[in-house]
């Protein structure tokens, strides 16, 4: 029977007569108005009796159990009475209680264990499991820097092979980015929600699926729509990884160890790079089935990229979920096995088995969401799984507005400046870098053009390529050109007469201003596009090329992977300098001087008039900035709570993605007008940043809260 229904007459003599209230006050082992509890009842004239000298009759009983009168119990301890009041006192249920006093009483269990897990995670150690989990995740994060490049080293081809326009190129090129935005966002909020390995998982396997159905796919718009989702499952790696690793991190590694991480987006960049320079030049690599479907080299290059994400997403079923994100939702025992797995992981690597985990209990903090429990027997199943998925995403909402509070207003509105204006020059820079170098490549290669004046040719065989010329005012009489290629070649005000086309492939060749009379063009790709302004006089074309075809390979395909190896290549340094100055100099030094160091680098490119000198600023920029994003990533990660982290990341994640957008369609415009636009407003956004930075918080003494 529950304690506040008993007797209390029974409480009589030695227990009953003596029961102490909270009034009284426990100093030093004695009570005001009391003897010293020494053992020995000193109250009136009762003889005293030692402590372990009790009846027999109450022998096995527990201090719950029932008491019968006349048991001397002795003087209890002020805890004890605390503990028994609150048992007999009728609880308040927590749906009456005011939700601000749920929320203050969440907030003090929070803090007590933000510093005991810190303790635990001490305790664990850092060995054999974190390095596991750190190669696992790197693999995820390696999948996230190859999505990056993938297109922009494919479009050459898959231009060609789909028929691509430039406003079709455009669009291909940023929808990887929106992708990203909104996974991020969506993402990284349901990690807070789901969990963390849960969503990871999600967020590789949609990557991995979409990736390899991609480069199956024949059609613009649904090779459009597949890295559309390709990107929105590989934008939710990025805040989940950093926010479950950081999880398994105590202080004093943190910094440090996330960005070691870190070097696996650069990994990433220097293996795409490799496998197109490896790949996409061999035209050979594919198959064709008939004249519809056509199998390229750089879909063989779209199907490899996607391997480290398969990899992480095997390697990760093996992987336990975040023991911190876990005692977040209350699941208490389930965090405490995973954190003794942990421990004795590490301790066995060490050759210590022996070591015991000596953590027995560990706080979780009050939970406050509501929860809404469906049976099975209400509804449809449709209506039970309507109601789950509103409910997670206003939890999900709820998380976003919560990053918009007043207590975390200001730091979400400083980084969101800091990440725009870094992703802006940033993304925007090395998508410029390869354009001007292009650019400043089709320079010379046009400076190298032949010209051919009124050149009269008649009855000869061309079959053989033409490369780089330019003819004006010539006359082809009786000619015949047969299986041969045209490559940047233009016929201006031109006579063609009786002549006759066979199986020729053109690339950015017209005529112009031309006359052709009694031709027969025969399995050609010499469209009508293809005659500008030109009259076509009992001229046949018979049996054109369909569909696309690829342009022979193009010279300057190695400097162009080149450059991208190299840009990649170029952060080691940065990722190492940053790694070991991570938690000496701390967060916010990192992100301001790397920023201020790189805005320096761009004022440079003014000086940048070769091939080799854009790339050689180009390696010193990449190497400068990587400090200022592995400082962001840590920096993000300690600024918001366990059930915020991953949201808030995914938010300024998304923003950042956004900037890249901006970046990549602004700077691009820009190529072979003027360097001047690109250059100042880099360098400023940098500058502007990397001031602003210095105002955030300093993280790297504070625990994960």
């Amino acid at each position: 029977m529950d304690d506040r229904y008993r007797n209390t007459n029974l409480y009589q003599g030695g227990r009953g007569a003596n029961q102490v209230s909270d009034d009284y006050r426990y100093q030093d082992g004695n009570y005001e108005g009391y003897a010293p509890n020494d053992g020995y009842y000193r109250g009136g004239d009762e003889p005293a009796h030692e402590e372990d000298a009790q009846s027999d009759v109450t022998e096995g009983h527990d201090e719950d159990d029932e008491v019968y009168e006349g048991e001397y119990q002795g003087i209890p301890h002020p805890d004890d009475i605390k503990e028994k009041q609150k048992k007999r006192a009728p609880a308040m249920a927590d749906e009456y209680r005011d939700r601000s006093d749920l929320m203050a009483e969440r907030m003090e269990d929070e803090e007590q264990l933000a510093h005991q897990y810190e303790n635990i995670i001490e305790e664990c150690g850092h060995g054999r499991f974190q390095w596991t989990l750190f190669f696992v995740l790197g693999l995820a994060l390696m999948a996230d820097g190859v999505e990056v490049f993938v297109v922009g080293f494919v479009l050459p081809s898959a231009e060609k092979d789909m028929c691509l326009s430039s406003s079709n190129k455009g669009m291909l090129g940023l929808i990887v980015y929106l992708g990203m935005m909104v996974g991020a966002v969506m993402l990284g909020g349901l990690a807070d929600k789901l969990g963390r390995k849960q969503c990871l998982i999600i967020s590789l396997a949609i990557n991995a699926a979409f990736a390899f159905l991609s480069s199956f796919v024949q059609g613009y718009g649904f090779f459009l729509f597949c890295r559309l989702i390709s990107g929105l499952g590989i934008g939710g790696t990025l805040p989940i990884v950093f926010a479950y690793f950081s999880e398994f991190l105590s202080r004093e590694k943190r910094g440090e160890h996330l960005s070691w991480l870190c070097m696996f987006w650069m990994i990433g960049g220097i293996f795409a790079s490799a496998m197109a320079w490896s790949i996409i030049p061999h035209y050979g690599w594919g198959f064709s089935m008939g004249t519809k479907y056509h199998f390229h080299s750089w879909r063989v290059f779209v199907l490899v990229c996607s391997l480290p994400c398969i990899a992480s997403l095997v390697a990760l079923k093996f992987m336990p979920e975040s023991p911190r994100f876990l005692l977040e939702i209350g699941k208490h025992d389930e965090a405490w096995m995973i954190l003794k797995q942990v421990h004795d992981t590490n301790m066995r690597a060490k050759g210590e088995p022996e070591r015991v985990f000596t953590v027995s209990y560990i706080k979780t903090p009050k939970q406050v969401d509501e929860f809404i429990e469906i049976q099975s027997s209400t509804g449809t199943w449709y209506q039970r799984w309507m109601v789950r998925i509103s409910t997670t995403f206003k939890q999900v909402w709820d998380n976003v507005l919560y990053c918009l509070t007043a207590q975390y207003r200001m730091n979400t509105l400083m980084l969101a400046v800091v990440w725009f204006t870094m992703a802006l020059s940033y993304y925007g820079l090395i998508v410029w870098f390869p354009d001007m170098i292009r650019y400043l490549q089709e320079e010379a290669y046009e400076s190298r053009v032949k010209v051919f004046d009124e050149e009269e040719v008649s009855h000869f065989t061309f079959n053989f390529t033409l490369e780089n010329q330019i003819h004006r005012n010539g006359e082809y009489r009786n000619d015949k050109f047969i299986g041969m290629k045209f490559k940047e070649v233009r016929f201006e005000h031109s006579l063609f007469e009786d002549c006759y086309f066979e199986d020729v492939t053109s690339s950015e060749t017209f005529f112009e201003n031309c006359t052709i009379i009694s031709t027969v063009f025969y399995n050609t790709d010499l469209y009508e596009h293809k005659f500008i302004n030109c009259r076509l006089i009992n001229s046949t074309f018979m049996k054109e090329k369909e569909g696309c075809h690829l342009d022979f390979e193009e010279d300057n395909d190695f400097l162009i992977y080149l450059v991208s190896f190299l840009g990649s290549l170029s952060v080691l340094p940065g990722n190492i300098i940053s790694a070991l100055l991570m938690d000496k100099i701390g967060r916010i030094k990192m992100i301001g001087g790397s920023m201020l160091i790189s805005a320096v680098c761009c004022f440079f490119l003014f000086f940048g008039n070769s091939e080799s000198a854009m790339i050689g600023w180009q390696c010193l920029f990449c190497g400068a900035s990587i400090a200022a994003w592995n400082a962001l990533d840590v920096i993000t990660v300690e600024l918001y709570p366990t059930d915020k982290r991953a949201t808030a990341f995914g938010i300024l994640n998304g923003l950042c993605k956004f900037g890249a957008i901006l970046g990549n369609s602004i700077f691009a415009s820009f190529v072979g007008i003027t360097k001047v636009v690109p250059i100042l407003l880099a360098s400023s956004a940098l500058v502007g940043g990397g001031l602003l930075s210095l105002r955030l918080p300093e993280t790297r003494e504070q625990v994960l809260m």
